[in-house]
């Protein structure tokens, strides 16, 4: 399962656009003979500049950070240090490999903040599907959850806000659904729902909602058939339920991605939370 997340993005307006620099394919870790890479673009006026993630989707088991490349480029351009991450994929690397390399990421970008000119203080994380339920992860848990791997830990993997474009956020509320079993949640777990019931509430968002989440900006089609519409539901609902900050928009009549005007509204919402988030 992988979608052409690039229909979601504006195009570039054709007037001239700021300067910025790219670095791809930034080793950030190692896990065993593997080398963990990032795609990195930033403003080249003086830091230092908020940051944001941005995660692929892909089913957990397919997708690369290449299809984000045109997201890094757009935020450089608007002021933000962007990194695509490329996280371990199933059914070679079960749950929780794709979160520890995405918190891994995370900390590498603290640990090297005066590099990249990045306020360490202003990260936001931001993904679709598959990327959407790592980026919710992101902002639900800390260190105590033992997500965070062993690498640079002096920094904080934890995020000031999150975007989730229609990611899954209650895995075990899937454990009845036999093609989602079988295609996604199966080779990420490692076991089916009913051998492993605890490891996919462990691996679900909705699990870690409590008070003092960050802000929620949440996107979701109303005729989404890979991932309900419900799952976005439930996760605004409980955050509303401790305090949190959420907002969840849905896409009239649009499934699991969009092109078009819904595209366009989309993209601004998510400009205009992230400026206010993170430039204030």
């Amino acid at each position: 399962m992988r979608w052409l997340f690039l229909v979601l993005l504006v195009a570039a307006p054709a007037k001239a656009q700021p300067a910025i620099t790219t670095s791809w394919d930034v080793v950030y870790a190692r896990a065993g003979d593997r080398e963990l890479k990032l795609d990195l673009a930033r403003p080249t006026t003086r830091g230092p500049h908020p940051a944001v993630v941005v995660l692929h989707g892909g089913g957990w088991r397919m997708g690369n950070k290449k299809d984000v490349r045109p997201w890094v480029e757009m935020l450089a351009r608007r002021g933000y240090v962007a990194a695509g991450v490329a996280y371990r994929l199933a059914p070679d690397h079960v749950f929780p490999a794709q979160i520890e390399d995405c918190k891994t990421a995370v900390r590498f970008l603290r640990t090297n903040a005066d590099t990249y000119a990045i306020d360490k203080d202003r990260v936001a994380a931001m993904g679709y599907s598959a990327g959407g339920h790592l980026a919710c992860l992101l902002g639900l848990t800390d260190e105590s959850v033992g997500f965070d791997g062993k690498l640079y830990p002096a920094q904080s993997s934890r995020v000031s806000c999150v975007i989730d474009y229609f990611g899954p956020t209650d895995l075990a509320g899937f454990g009845k659904d036999e093609a989602a079993q079988r295609s996604m949640l199966g080779p990420l777990i490692g076991a089916k729902f009913t051998e492993k019931p605890e490891a996919h509430e462990r691996a679900s968002p909705l699990t870690y909602v409590k008070r003092g989440t960050p802000p929620f900006l949440i996107f979701h089609g109303t005729k989404d058939w890979i991932v309900p519409i419900e799952q976005s539901r439930a996760l605004a609902n409980k955050l509303k339920d401790v305090g949190g900050s959420v907002k969840l928009i849905e896409v009239p009549d649009e499934g699991h991605g969009w092109a078009g005007r819904a595209n366009v509204g989309t993209t601004e919402a998510t400009l205009e939370f992230l400026a206010e988030q993170l430039k204030k």
